[in-house]
């Protein structure tokens, strides 16, 4: 192309006349209220780039792909807003399918966009060229293709749309090259206006049931609620709360509504669960599907009038029946349910204060039990140990993420986190390597809070090289590694199985010292061997982080043949 031609094109541009598919992608995702986007460059989408800059859209560009979709997930979950992934076409999708299908079992609004070779060379065998609608299908609620320009805004509308339908998840959609490059007359394009498109979903279904519901609770002796990642992520954990006091029932809270409650709370329990579904007259289970975590809701007493709340109707009943169920927004569900317990006398608060009096007693004995293991001070660390140092080092403003197995399961028991949206942790799949892009996110997003993530040594080889962009753009956070050398969750059951001389196949790794890596990268590292080392370390790392502006790694040695009670009972399989 000549400078004349070039020059031509670019006035088009600046006059409004003319628009490319890469701009329009990056008017849509302004007008989604995209703010930053996650991506790993390639050819195939780099008009995208060129629309973001004009639309002041931030691109964070990572060096591996899984790392941009899970810090797209973990963006999601820190803001309540669509979170946006980019990838070139081929290995460029493949590398992202792990973090899109954390995404779907999470629950979590990820637009996925992807690169394909030109609509001209369709079936050529084309660089990169894979079918990628076809791949993302059966891992997100929308996968589709743009087959033109005038079509791509429009387009990307619609799949942000789906991400918000029901309970929340992933889309996908591939728009080819020559269709991104492609300029077309402005008034050609379809251009969905913002908050001109889109149908409320604080919906609460039918309303006979929100009176049952009112009347069952305000009817209850004993009752128990536990509210899943579904409620943070509608941001309806405010009016449980109020549910919760105003009725006086004990909240139990998993996944990303670990948090919306400080410890100490009159109504925050979280080591009674299964007393107090084991006793209790009604179970309120919102947000949370009864899957392995739930014991496929076998673990649920068939006495008990059981109320399952869901955002998605495909959920509510599935894998045990209930008494009640209600499909709609938990916090517009919440509200309406207030409004009929309003108008009831409160019977029954009394007793109910009783029954949390009950569950507080043995949410202590449960405590002083654990205590031990907590305040460990053998040699290696127990990971118990390591978990409740790592509570203690936590303050208000301090995002708490887990990634591994073991490592994380044990700090589940110990890691209280202070505020809401201060949790967050692989999620059903059980994904490794979520920590680096979920550290990022967070912080990103809260530029002006602490981020620490614990890793298993097994999950942080995974995606810690992308340590490197956490400190380019400035999202510096605290690494601590719970590091045994081996795949811990799985070699217990291996040698339950097979015996300890088979006890280390396919799961023994290196002894490797992760503190050399912070700084190779300009950070600080630390190896802890001893339990009295680990507080002062953290403290070293946060005015590191602080001071220098660049991610800390505490390498901490735990003991090998220490495991989560889960683990032992193998849970995860039954």
């Amino acid at each position: 192309m000549t400078d004349t031609a070039s020059d031509t094109l670019a006035k088009k541009d600046m006059s409004g006349n003319m628009i490319s598919g890469g701009r329009l992608v990056a008017k849509a995702l302004k007008a989604e209220g995209v703010d930053t986007i996650f991506t790993l460059c390639g050819g195939h989408i780099i008009d995208i780039y060129d629309g973001c800059i004009d639309e002041g859209i931030r691109i964070i560009d990572v060096r591996h792909e899984q790392t941009a979709a899970h810090a797209a997930d973990g963006y999601a979950r820190q803001t309540g807003k669509l979170g946006c992934v980019v990838t070139t076409a081929g290995p460029g999708c493949t590398n992202a399918v792990t973090g899109i299908a954390t995404a779907l079992r999470s629950e979590s609004p990820v637009l996925h966009i992807g690169g394909q070779s030109s609509l001209a060379q369709h079936k050529m065998g084309s660089l990169q060229d894979l079918p990628h609608v076809d791949l993302m299908a059966p891992i997100t609620k929308f996968s589709a293709g743009v087959m033109s320009t005038e079509r791509v805004a429009d387009m990307v509308s619609m799949a942000a749309r789906e991400c918000f339908a029901g309970a929340f998840g992933p889309s996908y959609l591939e728009i080819p090259r020559d269709v991104l490059d492609r300029e077309i007359p402005v008034e050609d394009a379809i251009i969905p206006k913002e908050n001109k498109y889109r149908a409320s979903v604080n919906t609460i279904g039918d309303e006979n049931d929100i009176n049952s519901l009112a009347n069952i609770l305000m009817k209850a002796k004993k009752p128990a609620m536990l509210v899943g990642s579904q409620v943070f992520m509608a941001r309806g954990h405010e009016p449980a709360i109020t549910l919760a006091r105003t009725i006086n029932i004990p909240l139990y809270m998993n996944g990303a509504c670990r948090g919306i409650l400080p410890p100490g709370d009159p109504h925050y329990f979280n080591r009674t669960r299964r007393q107090a579904f084991n006793s209790a007259d009604v179970i309120v289970i919102v947000g949370t599907p009864f899957d392995f975590r739930m014991g496929y809701g076998k673990r649920i007493r068939e006495e008990a009038i059981l109320v399952q709340i869901d955002q998605d109707y495909r959920t509510v009943g599935k894998n045990r029946d209930i008494s009640l169920g209600l499909v709609g927004d938990p916090g517009a569900i919440f509200r309406a349910v207030l409004k009929q317990i309003k108008d009831q006398s409160n019977n029954g608060f009394e007793q109910r204060e009783k029954w949390l009096h009950e569950l507080r007693k043995s949410e202590e004995a449960a405590t002083e039990k654990l205590m031990p293991m907590f305040l460990n001070d053998s040699s290696p660390i127990h990971p118990y140990r390591l978990a409740w140092e790592i509570n203690e080092f936590l303050d208000e403003d301090t995002i708490y993420i887990g990634d591994g197995g073991d490592i994380v399961t044990i700090s589940a028991q110990a890691v209280q986190p202070r505020s809401p949206g201060h949790w967050m942790d692989p999620g059903a799949l059980g994904s490794l390597g979520v920590g680096t892009g979920f550290s990022m996110a967070a912080k990103l997003a809260h530029p002006d809070k602490e981020v620490l993530c614990l890793y298993g040594d097994g999950s942080f080889g995974m995606t810690a090289f992308d340590i490197e962009t956490a400190n380019r753009f400035k999202a510096p956070f605290i690494a601590v590694v719970g590091n045994n050398s081996h795949m811990n969750q799985i070699r217990y059951g291996q040698i339950s199985k097979y015996g300890e001389q088979r006890g280390n196949v396919g799961n023994k790794l290196g002894d490797v010292r992760f503190s050399e890596f912070a700084r190779m990268l300009d950070g600080y590292g630390e190896e802890v061997n001893s339990p009295m080392e680990i507080q002062p370390a953290l403290r070293r790392a946060r005015e590191a982080v602080k001071r220098d502006g660049k991610s800390s790694v505490i390498n901490v040695w735990v003991d090998e043949n220490e495991y989560a009670p889960g683990t032992k009972a193998q849970t995860m399989y039954k």
